[in-house]
């Protein structure tokens, strides 16, 4: 039987190292902008989201959302909206990607508490349903399509 690497390589699938961390989650490094930040890999968040403190940092602009953020403890949270950003996830690129921002203090200091390192935002459904994702918890690729 052909491995799954071999399979997913076949179908021009990109594969990307993934990070299994103190708390039991997959990190990934992602380009946002042409900013190289680290992000958790989340299949339960349907947004891609970054911390409204990175901003400045990804080069982003922001407008007002009424997406109220809810999640990880905590719920009505407010959000701003960033429409029309580049993303790079390994060799997998998309434009025009709207990311939300809101406030990630409260999941930065559950991972710090935890001994793992703060992220830049949450890489979220929307880019996996994007990149046709293929998780391998096992060998922890994360696999997208060109």
């Amino acid at each position: 039987m052909a491995s799954l690497k071999k399979f997913l390589k076949s179908k021009d699938y990109i594969k990307i190292p993934l990070v299994f961390t103190e708390t039991n989650h997959f990190e990934i490094a992602a380009k946002i902008n042409g900013v190289a930040g680290r992000f958790i890999l989340d299949t339960g968040a349907s947004n891609t989201c970054v911390g409204m403190d990175k901003i400045e940092f990804f080069e982003m602009v922001s407008e007002t959302s009424e997406i109220k953020a809810a999640g990880a403890g905590a719920t009505e949270m407010e959000t701003l909206v960033s429409s029309n950003n580049s993303i790079q996830i390994g060799n997998w690129k998309k434009k025009k990607q709207k990311i939300v921002l809101f406030d990630l203090v409260h999941v930065n200091q559950a991972l710090i508490s935890h001994n793992a390192l703060p992220v830049d935002g949450i890489i979220g459904a929307d880019i996996l349903k994007k990149g046709k994702a293929v998780i391998d918890y096992d060998n922890k690729y994360l696999y997208l399509k060109k």
